[in-house]
This record gives C-alpha cells, sequence and structure tokens, in this order.
C-alpha cells in the first residue's frame, strides 16, 4: 500500500490504477451489521460465524483467528506472527461486544520490539493538536562509517514527556540552521533512544531504510554523535529480519 500511495495516478482509482505488482486486499477481521440489524451486543464468536458465512469476492479475505487457551499457546502464536512480520497479535475474549472507539478490558494488543537504535535528530517539526507550538516531531539519522553522512532513517512524535519536550523545544530554537517555518534543520547534537517494530528498505530515506512504528524510549544525554549507530548496523537488523522471515 505505501508504494501504491507514492506512484501517480492521475486521477484514477488508486488500487485499479496501480499495477498487480503490488497486490491489495481488503483483510474483514469483523462483522457490525448485518441483514439490517446491528451487531455491537453481539459476541464475537458469533458475529465471526457470520463473517466467516459471507460469499465475498476474491479481493476480500476474512482475518485469520486462532483459539489460545494458555500463556504458552499464546507466546507461540506471538512467535509466529513475529515471523511473518507481524507487528504483534490482537487478543480478544470471544464473548466480548464491539466497542466504537475503544477496545475495553476484552481486547489488547501484544507487541514487542524488533531493537532499538541510537540515533541523532536532524530535523524537528511542530506537532499538532495541544502541541502546535512545539517541536515535537523528530527527523532521525544514522551515521554512514565511510563517509560520515548522517542519513535520515525515520521520524518519531511519541515516547517523551511534556516536559521533555519543552525542553527540547527550546534547545532546538537555541540550535536552529535553516528555519523552514514548521519544520527546522537543526544541529546534530540530540541523541535519542529509538524503539521500532520492523525496519524496511525504503527510496523516501536517504538511509534507503524505515522505521516502522517508531517511538523515543529515551533522550541519551550520556551520548554524542559520535555514539550513534551506524547505517551497516541499521543493515544488518534489516538482513536478520529477513532471515527470519525467510528461515
Amino acid at each position: 500500500l505505501q508504494k501504491r500511495l507514492g506512484r501517480k495516478s492521475e486521477g484514477l482509482d488508486l488500487f485499479e490504477a496501480a499495477s498487480a505488482d503490488v497486490p491489495v486486499i481488503f483483510v474483514a477481521f469483523d462483522l457490525l451489521f448485518f441483514d439490517g440489524r446491528s451487531l455491537l451486543r453481539t459476541p464475537l464468536r458469533e458475529r465471526r460465524e457470520l463473517l466467516r458465512g459471507l460469499k465475498l469476492p476474491p479481493k476480500f479475505q476474512v482475518a485469520t483467528v486462532v483459539a489460545a487457551h494458555s500463556a504458552n499457546e499464546i507466546e507461540t502464536e506471538f512467535k509466529r506472527a513475529r515471523l511473518r512480520l507481524n507487528e504483534g497479535l490482537m487478543i480478544k475474549d470471544p464473548e466480548s461486544f464491539y466497542s466504537p472507539g475503544r477496545r475495553g478490558l476484552f481486547w489488547f494488543k501484544l507487541k514487542k520490539e524488533l531493537a532499538t537504535l541510537d540515533v541523532v535528530v536532524v530535523a524537528a517539526e511542530l506537532g499538532h493538536g495541544k502541541r502546535n507550538h512545539l517541536l515535537s516531531d523528530y527527523t532521525f539519522a544514522v551515521r554512514d562509517e565511510n563517509s560520515g553522512e548522517l542519513l535520515p532513517i525515520g521520524k518519531a512524535y511519541s515516547g517523551l514527556t511534556d516536559a521533555e519536550i519543552a525542553e527540547l523545544t527550546e534547545h532546538f530554537k537555541q540550535n536552529t540552521l535553516v528555519d523552514r517555518g514548521r519544520y527546522r534543520e537543526v544541529k546534530p547534537d540530540i541523541v535519542l533512544e529509538v524503539a521500532f517494530n520492523s525496519i524496511q528498505l525504503s527510496p523516501r530515506h536517504a538511509s534507503g531504510l524505515a522505521l516502522r512504528f517508531p517511538r523515543i524510549k529515551a533522550i541519551r544525554r550520556d551520548k554524542t554523535i559520535e555514539n550513534i549507530d551506524t547505517l551497516t548496523y541499521a543493515q544488518q537488523l534489516a538482513s536478520e529480519q529477513n532471515r527470519s522471515k525467510t528461515s
């Protein structure tokens, strides 16, 4: 889908215009309305039975559900999901109702970080909503150990406290290299520890890689730009991830 969004469709339907080398299907995991009645107060188990009974066209699939009755069974399914490069599992009570806008106590996500990287902030951007006056969105880079160049690998805006964001906002305002309004290129002197779910090839970044769902774990005040992770290390993580997928 990310590849399709990056293509120009000249006003045509995004899915029909894109070439067949990037297939996209609709995966349904629940059924909320059927035969003229709402299923919000119908147990998930019954909703799934109705969903599986539908005759869907080829571009539609029903999400796979696996029953698990112990912590060991959940752990086994989680490992399988990670080997498929899924972010994790969505665990649901089969007797739960559907609560629009919230998961409640009966649905929760099980996710695990692939790894962390120590990166340096190279740009800061104003946030949105209550953070529209704060530089809260950070583009960060790893170092090419051969050329010394800083190569962007992602962007994150979650994980820091309000106090830390306010502190970094003042720092970046005083250490701006290029001011583009909402977006500033900044002096690369703030090191962050960033967690993420997976790492992918990406032509959008100079590093050739992109972190999926990155979030900031900590400001590494004990580290300088000389201590950040290298492009080679990030490439090794990507290779290990791909080997896990194919093994």
